[in-house]
């Protein structure tokens, strides 16, 4: 039978050309394409480096975290103390808890997992772009008198920070009621001081004359006592630890700081910042002695240090109710002068070098 259509028709010519055609086209892009390889993958949207101040803490578990080697307190991981964002005072957080294997129940600070330092989380919110000079107090023997110290939390400004004595005791309430104050705190150390050993320290406290290994151990005791601080410091109530952080002893003490990310308050006026870990050194000792009139012309000191250097640390050695009354006073007054009331978090500087550790610690106390 005879097709409807002629086979050499001009039609089916040119459908036999077209398709011709689109064969080439595949052919020809197939071989590109092998050529050229498979497309390149999207590249991975990489998040800007953090400051090494959260911007939010992460809500605790009920359960601790469980027993780890603590993170390094590396540049890259530790950053600078403080934190810029306000709010109350973080609760402890069980990610920043290491267990106390010899003390069911007893917790010491660490570095988190994902680089969070306490001295960070625990921080009370400061603007670090204010410019103003800073003026931080620290109010220590904190817990020793229960109804003084109580009056110094709910009196002081939030900026105040506050050093609680490892020796007290019953402190849950007034830990809650400082955080909610939004006052950071510190933990003291019981330390050697001046006059030792007719100034006594406790029983715990870091003495020279002692092997390493027992300080270590004390001073796990001490850090163990309470959570959510920020740091240390060696200020016991009135006493201020002054020979043993004059000690090379004191060297191993500042490597266990920095390695759990807390921050060193140094008690002994007019020092250079210590090695190893984020600190500052007192400036002025305000409650020296603890009268009206001395103890208002050493905060008028203190603003003049302030201007001169930008940053400055005074010391109150007991929550006595003059002390607290006249830097409650005080504080009220500063903005007016140009000043600002800032937390011990957002005064410290970073450690010195190693080639200062002999001429800052080796060096013999007055006393000694």
């Amino acid at each position: 039978m005879r097709p409807p259509w002629p086979i050499h028709s001009p039609g089916l010519r040119a459908l036999g050309l077209f398709w011709a055609g689109v064969l080439t086209i595949v052919v020809v892009g197939g071989a590109v394409l092998q050529t050229l390889g498979p497309p390149p993958h999207a590249h991975a949207v990489v998040p800007p480096e953090t400051t090494g101040v959260p911007l939010a803490v992460a809500a605790p578990s009920h359960e601790p975290a469980p027993h780890a080697a603590p993170v390094k307190a590396v540049a890259s991981l530790a950053g600078r103390p403080g934190r810029s964002t306000p709010g109350p005072i973080a609760a402890p957080d069980p990610a920043l808890l290491e267990p106390v294997e010899d003390d069911p129940g007893a917790f010491l600070p660490r570095i988190g997992a994902d680089g969070r330092t306490p001295s960070q989380v625990y921080a009370r919110g400061f603007d670090p772009t204010d410019t103003r000079p800073r003026i931080a107090v620290l109010l220590a023997g904190v817990g020793l008198n229960g109804s003084e110290s109580e009056d110094a939390v709910h009196t002081l400004p939030g900026a105040i920070t506050l050093a609680f004595s490892p020796y007290a005791s019953g402190l849950g309430q007034l830990l809650e009621a400082a955080r909610a104050a939004g006052h950071e705190f510190l933990i003291s150390l019981p330390m050697e001081p001046q006059g030792y050993p007719l100034n006594d320290a406790g029983d715990h406290a870091l003495l020279t004359a002692l092997a390493p290994q027992v300080n270590h151990s004390r001073l796990d005791w001490a850090l163990s006592r309470i959570s959510g601080y920020v740091g240390a410091t060696g200020a016991l109530g009135l006493l201020r630890g002054e020979r043993f952080t004059g000690s090379p002893q004191m060297l191993p003490v500042l490597d266990s700081l920095a390695d759990r990310g807390l921050l060193y308050v140094d008690t002994r006026p007019g020092r250079q910042p210590l090695p190893r870990v984020w600190s500052h050194g007192v400036d002025v000792v305000i409650d020296e002695p603890a009268v009206r009139t001395e103890i208002e012309a050493k905060l008028a000191a203190l603003e003049q240090i302030a201007r001169d250097k930008g940053s400055a640390l005074g010391l109150a050695g007991a929550t006595r109710p003059v002390t607290v009354d006249r830097i409650a006073a005080w504080a009220n007054g500063l903005a007016a002068k140009g000043l600002t009331l800032a937390p011990v978090s957002a005064v410290v500087v970073a450690p010195r070098a190693k080639e200062a550790e002999a001429k800052d610690l080796s060096a013999k106390e007055p006393g000694r």
